[in-house]
């Protein structure tokens, strides 16, 4: 399930990420929003997920982060339990199923702690509406490798990526036209195809190698 370990990278500059050295003293609070009448699967530590989530400041309610309009649009992908989120998401997107929505708020110490970063004030609780899209198999598996390496070459062309994502998308719900799987792959293969051969190799594919993340 996860070719979009890859297209990870092409979303990764959006992401809120933190120094979680503060204590961990409080606790995340989940309301379950909407739940989905089938959960085939529910999230863990590892999972990629695809999501979309807006962030505010407890206190007053303004909007400190919105990924439709600061991720250009695009549900947010990043893996789960591993701090490429601050540490409230990743405590509040534990256990969640595919189309189901969330409010979690998260205090400060599981936050952005005593220092703030860019809209957030030193010790600010937030909240966080979460509607998860996609749950899938972390990056570097093996399976997931095969999984898109249709001809078993072990090498991913740009006809396959392109394949698999169509496949991902389509299964959510998320059709999109050819432009937008076009732009996407292209940025992958400019972050991921290091010696310019046109195919990203099984080491290539190893994401966790990337500055990026």
């Amino acid at each position: 399930m996860v070719f979009i370990a890859m297209f990870l990278l092409y979303l990764q500059a959006y992401s809120l990420s933190v120094d979680f050295s503060v204590a961990q003293e409080e606790e995340v609070k989940i309301e379950v929003v909407h739940m989905p009448e089938e959960c085939t699967k529910k999230s863990k530590k590892g999972d990629m997920l695809n999501a979309h989530y807006d962030g505010f400041l407890a206190k007053d309610g303004s909007k400190i982060y919105c990924s439709r309009s600061d991720n250009k649009g695009h549900p947010k992908w990043f893996v789960l339990g591993v701090g490429q989120v601050i540490k409230g998401l990743d405590i509040g997107m534990m256990g969640m199923c595919p189309g189901e929505k969330r409010k979690v708020t998260v205090p400060p110490s599981l936050g952005f702690g005593k220092l703030g970063k860019d809209k957030v004030p030193p010790n600010s609780t937030l909240i966080f509406e979460i509607e998860l899209y996609t749950v899938a198999r972390g990056p570097r598996s093996a399976e997931s490798f095969q999984e898109i390496d249709l001809n078993k070459d072990r090498s991913l062309s740009q006809d396959e990526v392109s394949e698999y994502m169509k496949k991902e998308f389509e299964k959510g719900g998320n059709k999109r036209d050819q432009s937008f799987y076009d732009a996407i792959i292209a940025d992958v293969f400019r972050k991921n195809d290091h010696n310019g051969d046109g195919f990203i190799s099984a080491k290539e594919y190893n994401v966790y190698e990337h500055d990026e993340l």
